[in-house]
C-alpha cells in the first residue's frame, strides 16, 4: 500500500494518501486544558448547536484557545458583576453578621443574575 504525504496549500491541511483516498492528518492539540463550568458549557453548546463552527475550530487547532478565552472572560466578568450587584443591592458584612440566611439568599440571587447574563452573552452565542 502506498502512503504518500502531501500538503494542500489552499487550506494548509496535510493529507496522507491511503489507497485511492487522501485522509487528513488530524492531530489533537498537545496542550492539556482544564475546563471550568463555563468552558464545559461552551464546548457542549458548540458540539450540540454549532457543529460546523466546532469542527472548524477543532481541525484548525483553535478550539482550546477559544474555550480558554471564554472561561477566563466569563470568570472575570462574573467576579466583576457580583461585586457591582452587591454594591447596588447594598449587601453588606453587617447583614451577614445580623442575618446569615438573608445574606446567603441575597448572594445566591446576585450570583444567579450574573451567571444568567454570562450564559446569554458569552456561552450561548
Amino acid at each position: 500500500m502506498e502512503n504518500k504525504e502531501i500538503k494542500e496549500n489552499k487550506y494548509g491541511i496535510e493529507y496522507t494518501k491511503q489507497g485511492d483516498y487522501y485522509m487528513p492528518n488530524l492531530v489533537l492539540e498537545k496542550e492539556k486544558l482544564e475546563l471550568n463550568k463555563y468552558g464545559r458549557a461552551r464546548l457542549n453548546y458548540l458540539k450540540t448547536n454549532k457543529k460546523a463552527e466546532y469542527m472548524i475550530m477543532f481541525t484548525k487547532g483553535t478550539l482550546n484557545n477559544h474555550l480558554k478565552e471564554i472561561q477566563e472572560t466569563a470568570q472575570n466578568r462574573l467576579d466583576f458583576m457580583i461585586n457591582e450587584l452587591v454594591k447596588k443591592e447594598n449587601i453588606t458584612e453587617e447583614l451577614k453578621a445580623k442575618n446569615q440566611l438573608a445574606w446567603v439568599a441575597a448572594m445566591n440571587s446576585v450570583k444567579a443574575q450574573a451567571e444568567e447574563i454570562i450564559y446569554n452573552e458569552l456561552i450561548y452565542v
